[in-house]
């Protein structure tokens, strides 16, 4: 009996000749490059240099990068150093497993030093740069869709998932349809750019805040779409990992969002500072 789904991709690595070119890798950098050009954009309306972005970008995105590395490994340790395993798989990121969490942390921090070095208010920078953040987020995802990860339980609706045998769960290898998480979410990020577009205009975000409405709106939307995933997780008191990590993410988030409130730091990029 025919059954509607999204098929699995018919592969997810070309070589051009022996280097190996991956479509997660592809969809990452695609993310990167998407981000920056809006940002730009944004930041040079606010007052600010376009090339400070290129800037900033230049450390923010490499140290982003091992932090959700890092974010990944320690807290999934066993899927490299448990008996059995091979640690030095521990570093092979084309195969998927980047935490944003720790992309956030880290990359934020490489953000702040060059913020600082240019003489720019990092919230303000925060606030330019967020719709392209969340537009990254949602193209960087389906980088998860060719390496048939991240998706959710089992499932009959029409827009269900099928993964091919080799990536199945272990404890179901006849199942073939499953929901597409990855999808899920990054669906919701593009509606969260317009929200966050709308927002800015209708409320004039600034201060950090309009950062702080991503945040909060991409954690509301992880929380969902992380209780329908069954792939590899640790749990806290039965519930996943992130869950937890989101929910704390998005109470610090929503606080900065009330409390930012009566600033009256101006929206564009502040001049101050530079050389």
């Amino acid at each position: 009996m025919f059954s509607a789904s999204i098929p699995s991709p018919a592969r997810g690595v070309w070589h051009l000749g022996p280097v190996p070119i991956r479509a997660y890798a592809l969809c990452i950098v695609a993310g990167i490059v998407v981000a920056i050009l809006l940002t730009r954009r944004r930041w040079a309306a606010r007052g600010g240099r376009a090339d400070d972005v290129l800037d900033v970008a230049l450390w923010a995105v490499p140290i982003g990068i091992i932090g959700g590395r890092l974010y990944h490994v320690l807290t999934n340790p066993e899927l490299y150093f448990a008996p059995g395993r091979q640690p030095i798989r521990a570093l092979y990121v084309w195969e998927g497993g980047l935490g944003i969490w720790g992309a956030i942390a880290l990359g934020s921090l490489g953000a702040w030093i060059v913020c600082r070095r240019l003489g720019i208010k990092l919230a303000a920078f925060g606030d330019a740069a967020a719709p392209g953040l969340i537009l990254a987020q949602a193209i960087g995802r389906l980088g998860n869709y060719f390496n048939q990860e991240l998706y959710g339980a089992p499932t009959t609706l029409p827009w269900a998932l099928r993964i091919d045998p080799a990536h199945r769960p272990a404890d179901s290898p006849d199942i073939g349809l499953y929901h597409p998480t990855f999808l899920y979410e990054a669906l919701w990020c593009v509606g969260l750019y317009f929200v966050l577009i709308w927002a800015e205009k209708r409320f004039s975000l600034g201060s950090g805040r309009l950062l702080a409405l991503c945040i909060a709106g991409y954690t509301a939307g992880r929380v969902w779409v992380e209780a329908l995933r069954i792939d590899h997780a640790n749990l806290i008191l039965g519930v996943r990992l992130n869950v937890w990590t989101s929910i704390i993410v998005f109470v610090v988030a929503a606080a900065v969002l009330v409390g930012a409130r009566g600033r009256k730091e101006p929206v564009t990029a502040d001049p101050i500072g530079r050389s």
